[in-house]
């Protein structure tokens, strides 16, 4: 799978109630969610994210309560996949249920900046910086989780071996 889009920067330790405020919470439209994702942090994000863009997180992103709406207000918003130096497990766990590619690249993610454009080959984990030249490699993901973003979720590849 590879992926192409313009960067959303955030820092270490975003969590799961600044993806998805707690007061909306109540939704389980994943339209709704992704009209309010990030907002206490970045007013314009919900208004200006385009279908493909990245996210890159520091250290700890998704980190707080195991809500999957954070994952699910993310990817509804258009975001096709999260880079991140590492990632809060449950997290990371919930965006693969539900389909959002995440990858790990250490302090390499220091590197990229807010508006940079990538190229990400989420089967190599290979992440290219169309903006700067760098290149960045992220462990894959294994082949069974790779099975599941494929397939758009853990619902969606279960199905698909029915």
């Amino acid at each position: 799978m590879k992926l192409e889009g313009k960067v959303w920067r955030y820092g270490d330790n975003i969590d799961t109630d600044v993806i998805i405020p707690a007061r909306y919470l109540n939704s389980f439209d994943p339209k709704e969610l992704a009209a309010h994702c990030m907002e206490d942090i970045d007013t314009g994000f919900a208004d200006n994210v385009k279908a493909g863009d990245i996210m890159v997180g520091g250290k700890n992103f998704g980190c707080g309560s195991s809500r999957e709406h954070a994952p699910v207000a993310i990817k509804a918003a258009g975001i096709t996949a999260v880079i991140a130096s590492s990632f809060a497990r449950i997290f990371y766990r919930n965006s693969i249920n539900i389909g959002l590619p995440l990858l790990e690249i250490g302090d390499d993610v220091d590197k990229i900046n807010a508006g940079d454009k990538l190229r990400v080959d989420v089967s190599t984990g290979i992440i290219e910086n169309l903006s700067t030249g760098d290149t960045y490699h992220a462990h894959p993901l294994p082949g069974f989780v790779q099975e599941i973003a494929d397939a758009g979720g853990l619902v969606q590849y279960v199905m698909s071996k029915g």
